[in-house]
């Protein structure tokens, strides 16, 4: 699929994917503690005891991926704003009011959570402004594709929304009706993406499945659940 990454062609992937991510696998708990490094192995986000703003923080440093569609693999981003919110967030512990939102299995989609509108508001706890980024040549998971969450509301944020991808918010729609690459016009996105990522905004939101994974979800339905990128394939001569 390496020459099909190159066109914009949304969270969904080409036609062979489905809109929504595959399940994750089920796997023996001792086995998958053993072979995955701390963030995905289960019971650590039960560890931080509802201090999801610092889990959040810690996936970002660690570069940590979501599975998408059944194997597209995309970096957590957090941007340096919305980093620090979340530290400051985390540090005032587990009851704050600003704590992200972790919904619950039944909120399978955006359009099931209370209050849903079809806006481009988001409030850094129950949803986050977003970008899918691809073309980035140093993106863990193998794949060259991040999703950034960026900080949204009166503070501004360099590396957030920029006000064409806000006022011309159809997140709900299918991406190939969509207006992408608007944030190559920033120079905070191009600095740390490069000029030649591929780009399209979402809202996003997060939610566990009823085996209490972690997944990352879009507002067109287009979702991934926390996982390790699987190992590369070793090259035999060069030539794979």
């Amino acid at each position: 699929q390496g020459s099909m990454l190159l066109i914009p062609i949304g969270l969904a992937g080409v036609v062979l994917f489905s809109s929504a991510a595959t399940r994750p696998p089920r796997a023996s708990p001792k086995c998958a503690a053993e072979a995955m490094p701390t963030v995905y192995a289960p019971g650590t986000r039960a560890s931080y005891a509802g201090n999801l703003a610092g889990f959040l923080v810690d996936l970002h440093d660690a570069k940590a991926t979501f599975n998408f569609c059944g194997g597209m693999m995309f970096q957590l981003a957090l941007s340096d704003k919305l980093h620090s919110h979340l530290s400051a967030v985390s540090s005032r512990g587990a009851s704050d009011a600003q704590q992200p939102v972790l919904h619950d299995a039944g909120k399978r989609r955006m359009q099931q959570l209370a209050g849903y509108d079809k806006t481009g508001a988001a409030d850094n706890a129950r949803v986050f402004h977003g970008r899918e980024v691809r073309q980035v040549h140093s993106a863990a998971g193998g794949m060259g594709m991040v999703l950034q969450l960026s900080l949204a509301g009166e503070e501004e944020d360099a590396e957030g929304w920029t006000k064409k991808e806000l006022s011309g918010y159809d997140g709900w729609g299918h991406d190939s009706s969509r207006k992408w690459n608007l944030a190559r016009e920033a120079d905070a996105f191009r600095a740390k993406w490069g000029a030649q990522a591929v780009t399209l905004q979402h809202r996003f939101y997060l939610h566990v499945d009823a085996q209490d994974n972690l997944w990352l979800s879009a507002e067109d339905g287009c979702e991934g659940y926390l996982a390790a990128a699987p190992p590369a394939r070793p090259k035999v001569f060069g030539l794979f």
